[in-house]
């Protein structure tokens, strides 16, 4: 597809695709190391796309600052596992082919008095060079990795480790400001005097840290796996049943109940429920004492959960701008509909064809029908009898930047519809009343078109385009068949086209063939 069409708006509002232009190829295999104060972890991103896909994830519990408090050191028994977890993850890059990886380490390799020396170690024992940072460039990766989620965002990102915790606000696509703090609960469980010396200390940090950030009302973005374990939590407790952290939401009044939850429940047996580690789990109240002052020093309007921080700042680091500036919703649906279509390119002739249906429908409707589209066949090789779910399930629980939970949901039963009319009877029903009525209907409604529209292929030839027409005022609708598509017009098609009258409630439906 040449420049004009792009420039004129064929593309429009989504742009051509940019995943096999060079610089986007450069990206298929990134690989970072993240050296933390509790864990080490390795991941390589297939990173083409606007939305990472994992190509490989392996963490290690260190425990590297664990003590720093009295001793100074990094811990013994930590350095011994992680310069273990750093020869297995060189020679797993050697293995992958990967030209580079990228290793950083944050608050426990700086503040140590041994962490130049075993920096040096590291580097001598695995030939891969390690990048120690400071606090204010851990807020911006930080703070990045959130952009890679949620492009244009605006907030404070509060990103927490096991020695630190790290403020940086961003707006329009940039940040900001940014601090950092001793914070983590590593530390905070080495001071002396009880909970009230705690409390007291987190007081005065984060009063600091408040005179340093100014007001910030907007949206907090939590960063880091104590914050995940306390949105696990808080999912327990309200019997949440979409189990995916990334883009979970709460507010104030929900923190707070859930941090009185927490204090009433036997540790173990809640750990066990929520699927928390016990290495994880005794860091959580430490990191509830931050989060509840946290919450009520800035109290931010909403409260955002984010997968992505450091690591994930470390690919939109080497994203190039064209590629930071598309939505990774649709980035990634056409990323998945190359790879696995039948008739890759599909999704935009079929985007086109159902957007009628939807005349009132805004920029952020409109991103939701076309990753739909997108996605309406790339799970064409699961046995016909499970196709419906699968397709359901991979929607709401794919690893997707730019979705709202109930955009999950809704664009999941959108999938399901493309192959199942009736959605009563499956295990997700729990999840379908994140939906209101009108939702539902919108998303079957988008669903019973792509799989109507999915028999006319001949739509991606321009003189024998099918087209709808749908009238809501007067509950008319109209398919008109070209020359071309009218031969593809079966007892089957016509069936699938009531059936989608049918959902729109259209008092009349008619076919109009063109010459």
């Amino acid at each position: 597809m040449d420049g004009d069409e792009d420039t004129h708006g064929h593309w429009s509002p989504f742009g051509r695709p940019l995943f096999n232009d060079p610089e986007a190829r450069a990206l298929s295999r990134v690989g970072v190391v993240d050296i933390g104060s509790n864990s080490v972890r390795m991941v390589v991103f297939d990173g083409a796309a606007r939305s990472p896909a994992y190509f490989f994830n392996e963490k290690v519990l260190c425990g590297l600052g664990a003590g720093m408090n009295e001793t100074g050191h990094l811990n013994p028994e930590g350095r011994d596992r992680a310069l273990k977890a750093m020869r297995r993850f060189g020679k797993l890059a050697e293995g992958m082919g990967l030209e580079d990886l990228t290793v950083v380490a944050t608050a426990a390799m700086r503040d140590a008095q041994d962490g130049p020396e075993f920096r040096r170690q590291l580097e001598s024992e695995t030939g891969l060079k390690v990048w120690v940072i400071d606090g204010t460039e851990e807020a911006r990766l930080s703070a990045q990795g959130v952009l890679l989620g949620w492009p244009g965002s605006y907030g404070l990102v509060c990103d927490i480790g096991g020695s630190s915790m790290e403020l940086a606000e961003i707006s329009g696509g940039s940040v900001g400001r940014r601090i950092t703090s001793a914070l983590g609960p590593l530390k905070l469980k080495d001071i002396d005097g009880g909970r009230k010396a705690r409390e007291k200390h987190i007081r005065a940090e984060i009063d600091r840290l408040v005179a340093h950030m100014g007001t910030q009302r907007d949206r907090l973005f939590l960063v880091g796996g104590s914050w995940r374990s306390i949105a696990k939590i808080d999912m327990e407790r309200r019997g949440y049943p979409l189990h995916v952290l990334h883009e979970y939401r709460m507010d104030a009044e929900s923190v707070r109940e859930t941090l009185a939850f927490l204090e009433g429940q036997d540790p173990d047996a809640l750990r066990k429920r929520c699927g928390i580690s016990s290495t994880r789990m005794a860091l959580v109240p430490y990191a509830a004492e931050v989060l509840a002052q946290v919450v009520e020093a800035f109290q931010p309007q909403d409260i955002a959960v984010s997968s992505y921080g450091i690591r994930e700042g470390l690919l939109y680091e080497q994203m190039p701008q064209v590629l930071r500036d598309r939505d990774p919703l649709v980035e990634a649906c056409r990323f998945a509909e190359a790879k696995d279509a039948r008739n890759p390119g599909f999704g935009r002739d079929l985007y086109d064809f159902v957007l009628p249906l939807f005349p009132d429908s805004g920029p952020a409707r409109r991103r939701l029908i076309k990753a739909a589209c997108l996605l309406h066949d790339v799970s064409w090789r699961a046995h016909p009898d499970y196709r419906a779910e699968i397709c359901f399930d991979n929607a709401t629980r794919a690893n997707l930047g730019g979705l709202k939970h109930w955009e999950r949901v809704w664009l999941g039963m959108a999938l399901m519809h493309r192959y199942r009319n009736k959605r009563e009877g499956t295990r997700f029903e729990d999840l379908f009343a994140m939906l209101d009525a009108a939702h539902q209907q919108e998303a079957e409604v988008l669903g019973k078109a792509m799989r109507f529209g999915a028999m006319l292929w001949t739509l991606r030839d321009v003189d024998g385009r099918a087209r709808l027409d749908w009238q809501p005022e007067q509950a008319t609708l109209t398919l008109h068949l070209g020359s071309e598509s009218h031969v593809l017009y079966n007892e089957v098609a016509e069936s699938r086209f009531k059936s989608l009258a049918d959902s729109l409630k259209a008092d009349s439906w008619k076919i109009a063939a063109e010459a």
